[in-house]
């Protein structure tokens, strides 16, 4: 995958070495662990590990996943943005975390739509959906800015708690 970018970001796909020391800060963000889940990762090599098994795993799989997001101007490591398979879901859920440092200034929304957009025109998947924590009304208004619908509330296995569903217009129902 080339990487993709946006106005002020580019998105590209995770690397062991290269992310292990920021993705484990994003895990262990006090923002991610309370929406999103802790994953127990809190070293260096788990979050290698972690990436290995879950996004690298992802690419080969499913020819997609997470990708670090980056800052153009200068660099900067702002979080993880792209699409996943999950249990329960009849098409790929839009996910997105942003460290807490550099949340509220709108790089989430933007790097929410370069992955929308890239899953449509390249990846050709047209019914995408988005699951959040009931709390988190900041990330369901990112998903309704995306065009989608919200669907309720469901119960995803391996997810630990009910969680709020958004899909595209005429995606499946779940």
């Amino acid at each position: 995958m080339h990487p993709i970018e946006s106005e002020r970001l580019r998105l590209r796909r995770i690397e062991p070495d290269r992310d292990a020391l920021p993705m484990l800060a994003l895990l262990n963000d006090p923002g991610f662990v309370h929406f999103i889940g802790d994953r127990n990762v809190r070293s260096e090599e788990q979050a290698r590990e972690y990436i290995a098994l879950r996004v690298l795993h992802s690419y080969a799989l499913n020819g997609f996943g997470m990708y670090a997001i980056e800052r153009l101007s200068d660099g900067a490591w702002l979080g993880n943005a792209g699409l996943v398979r999950r249990d329960g879901l009849p098409g790929p859920d839009i996910g997105y975390a942003v460290l807490s440092e550099f949340a509220g200034q709108g790089y989430a929304s933007e790097a929410a739509r370069a992955v929308f957009t890239h899953a449509r025109s390249q990846l050709d998947i047209e019914d995408l959906y988005g699951i959040t924590d009931l709390d988190n009304v900041a990330s369901g208004r990112i998903l309704l800015g995306l065009g989608m619908q919200e669907r309720g509330v469901i119960e995803l296995p391996n997810v630990d708690s009910p969680s709020r569903l958004y899909a595209t217009p005429g995606a499946a129902e779940v």
